[in-house]
């Protein structure tokens, strides 16, 4: 295959012109050695993060004001892709003239986005995006290397990929921060589970104590339960919201709560209706896929159903398989 076979315009597309500006030309690689601190009067800091078994690696140096706790200068080192030497250099800028404490709250997003040509077109395709989340996963190492403490300070590093080596606090932060609804995708943002695949879920070749549909499912039901609580917050009693915004809340409920127990086992669930009395709110749903005909859904599914629902939202929800 040729080269511009490989190379075509349809892939160069993808990418801002701004990261193919710093892929091919960038601004801050290189090294600091302790005789360049001592000339800057600064702490010189070398921090590492990736796999360099799996290509992707970048090592930052800072030389950091020690009177003012300021990244004076700072470079890198990238032994990854055109798009990581891009995301590394474009996270650099970020840094410098920033204090530590401020340099820590640059996330993935920071520096995607001032890849960007304009505000509204991403500046690499979603399977390059892992790349400006390792850039911004080796600052917390930097910032916890400068303040003599350990990364664990900054974010719980449990790893979850070993292959890849994610740990459990980037792989949250990152399905906060952009949203992430699939497995599929954090793999695209952080390359977890994308080589021997036994963080994904159980059964692979080696037991984990975290995988990915777990943690994917936990933190999308903790955003929910967030959500509920601020439009909570905002608005009525649940007794008396518009029948619009009751069906809103309790679709939040059953997406943070419950449809992740029955999509496990094949199955799902729809609300058909809500109906108001004097003394109960009915709603009404109807079981999906495996849950339809299934002998739990009138007993100890549905129980738990209605539990979820009246703890959530009100005691006199009522729930009705149709």
């Amino acid at each position: 295959m040729g080269k511009n076979n490989l190379i075509g315009g349809s892939i160069w597309d993808e990418y801002s012109q701004k990261v193919q500006d710093r892929m091919n030309a960038p601004r801050h690689m290189g090294e600091f050695t302790e005789d360049d601190a001592k000339k800057a009067d600064a702490k010189l800091i070398v921090a590492d993060f990736g796999a360099e078994s799996c290509g992707d690696a970048v090592r930052l140096y800072w030389l950091v004001d020690e009177k003012t706790d300021t990244i004076k200068d700072a470079k890198f080192k990238s032994f990854g892709c055109g798009t990581a030497i891009a995301s590394s250099d474009t996270m650099v800028d970020l840094c410098i003239g920033k204090k530590v404490d401020e340099a820590v709250k640059i996330t993935n997003l920071d520096v995607e986005f001032a890849m960007r040509d304009n505000p509204e077109t991403p500046a690499v395709p979603p399977q390059k995006m892992h790349c400006s989340v390792m850039a911004y996963d080796v600052i917390k190492q930097a910032a916890a290397q400068y303040k003599g403490i350990s990364p664990e300070d900054f974010e719980d590093q449990i790893i979850v990929c070993e292959c890849a080596r994610v740990s459990l606090g980037t792989i949250k932060d990152v399905i906060r921060l952009n949203d992430l609804h699939t497995v599929e995708e954090i793999t695209q943002y952080t390359k977890a589970g994308a080589f021997c695949k036994s963080c994904v879920k159980p059964g692979g070749h080696e037991k984990k104590d975290y995988y990915l549909v777990d943690i994917l499912a936990e933190t999308r039901a903790e955003m929910e339960r967030e959500r509920l609580k601020e439009m909570n917050k905002e608005d009525l009693a649940f007794e008396e919201m518009t029948m619009v915004k009751q069906l809103k809340a309790i679709e939040s409920v059953l997406d943070a709560e419950v449809r992740a127990m029955l999509q496990s086992d094949g199955g799902d669930m729809e609300v058909i209706d809500i109906q108001k009395s004097a003394e109960n709110i009915d709603v009404y749903i109807r079981y999906l896929g495996a849950c339809s005909g299934c002998s739990s859904g009138s007993g100890a599914t549905l129980y738990a159903i209605e539990n979820i629902l009246q703890e959530e939202l009100s005691p006199r929800i009522r729930v009705m398989p149709v």
